[in-house]
């Protein structure tokens, strides 16, 4: 019998990411080689999202796509769309395996028992059922690895279907995650980023604190990088910015949420800080780690959101100084306070304005990496080459590229930057 092949489709976010990776080791122990998404394959395992219709549409095409080329392929779907809309999937030719969230981790278990077996299976996706911690973290990147600490929020954000696909915010204990990350030390990765949901909020289940989970990671020998994947303004403490500021493992590289610049439609979006709190918690990270990296994430378009409440939030931006925005236009979800909102933003209006912060993202971002032009920073080289270039990233999140040299793989140097390339990327030399 030849060997059976598995291939992965992640969609969505970080927090994906790292559970398609744990999916994946778990069907390699069991005997199947992973292959590429455009390759062959005997299993297609989706691991969906929901944030915008656009994500749901892209999970259905690509379903479609898999089941053209693999017509006897088995189809699993898993993920936030399989959780809020699993008839829906279900109904789609070629799908075999609807799971919801709570029963991620046990994908490899019912694709083995239903192999050989032409039915749908459909389980359970009530919202009221997403208790199980599924503990996952990501490999085969030579340099990073992504690790899941926390999953569901208990916020409910005006727009957010997340708390319907996530569930509850909970947690494993801290002891369980330090030994996640012994085990990605072991398997040769320098680099963690702390992922989750709603990250700030670990503790719930366990009534430990995120500080304290910080506290514990940067005691594990053999990481040399930390990084926060995303951190709600409202759970940025002055205790855990200190921390990162005062710890050489965590990265001067914060990603915090904005939304809006303005408070009044943060009130509507049911958001839990004003944007006079979001500018303080930067001035404090800035106080502290003045080179720090910012990304943020950016709705544009929310109903109520007129031509003021937007320059509120592009004046904002411009005045923390973010590095790199994450722009979203305004997506209806069905269920949420937001669709019943009045004063809609017209599509065209959001797009507009769209553009307008895509354009503010791009010189945000290079007034940022010209600060450090002529200066030295560490990078973490990684291993892809590229026409003779390698690549990796600052402490600071700047992405760098010098000659490939085998030896800086997975290795932290010192580098001077050059300059910036059309691409953004910055040319460096090894400092010795």
């Amino acid at each position: 019998m030849s060997e059976k092949r598995v291939s992965f489709h992640t969609l969505g976010c970080k927090l994906n990411f790292s559970e398609s990776s744990t999916l994946a080791r778990q069907f390699e122990a069991g005997g199947y080689r992973r292959v590429e998404p455009s390759e062959p394959t005997d299993v297609a395992v989706i691991n969906s999202c929901s944030v915008t219709e656009h994500a749901d549409k892209k999970c259905r095409n690509i379903i479609r796509k898999i089941h053209r080329r693999n017509p006897d392929a088995i189809i699993a779907v898993t993920g936030c769309y399989a959780q809020l809309k699993p008839e829906e999937i279900a109904a789609i030719d070629g799908v075999d395996i609807v799971l919801s969230n709570n029963d991620k981790g046990d994908l490899y278990k019912r694709v083995v028992e239903i192999e050989n077996k032409a039915k749908t299976e459909v389980y359970s996706c009530s919202v009221e059922n997403l208790t199980r911690f599924f503990a996952a973290y990501s490999s085969g990147d030579r340099t990073r690895s992504f690790l899941k600490v926390q999953d569901g929020c208990d916020y409910k954000c005006a727009y957010c279907t997340i708390h319907y696909a996530r569930g509850g915010s909970r947690n494993i204990a801290i002891a369980d995650i330090v030994k996640e990350a012994e085990e990605i030390v072991a398997a040769g990765q320098k680099e963690i980023v702390i992922t989750g949901v709603n990250t700030g909020d670990f503790g719930r289940t366990t009534g430990e604190k995120f500080i304290d989970l910080l506290r514990a990671l940067n005691e594990v020998e053999g990481v040399e990088r930390y990084r926060i994947s995303s951190i709600e303004p409202n759970l940025i403490t002055d205790e855990i910015i200190e921390f990162c500021a005062a710890s050489p493992k965590f990265q001067p590289h914060f990603h915090i949420p904005l939304q809006s610049g303005s408070t009044a439609i943060l009130g509507l979006m049911r958001r839990r800080y004003t944007a006079e709190r979001y500018r303080e918690r930067i001035a404090k990270i800035r106080s502290l780690m003045p080179d720090a990296f910012l990304g943020v994430d950016v709705i544009v378009g929310f109903p109520g959101e007129g031509e003021e409440e937007f320059m509120q939030t592009y004046r904002l931006l411009e005045e923390v100084g973010a590095s790199f925005l994450h722009i979203f236009p305004f997506s209806e979800r069905p269920g949420t306070p937001a669709v019943d909102m009045p004063n809609k933003v017209q599509s065209r209006i959001a797009t507009e304005r769209v553009e307008r912060l895509e354009a503010l993202s791009d010189k945000l971002h290079r007034n940022f990496a010209e600060r450090f032009i002529g200066t030295v920073r560490p990078v973490l080289f990684e291993s892809t080459d590229r026409n003779g270039r390698m690549y990796g990233y600052t402490d600071n999140y700047l992405r760098v590229s010098t000659a490939y040299d085998n030896s800086k793989i997975n290795n932290i140097c010192n580098v001077k930057l050059l300059e910036i390339e059309n691409n953004g990327d910055i040319r460096c030399e090894t400092v010795v």
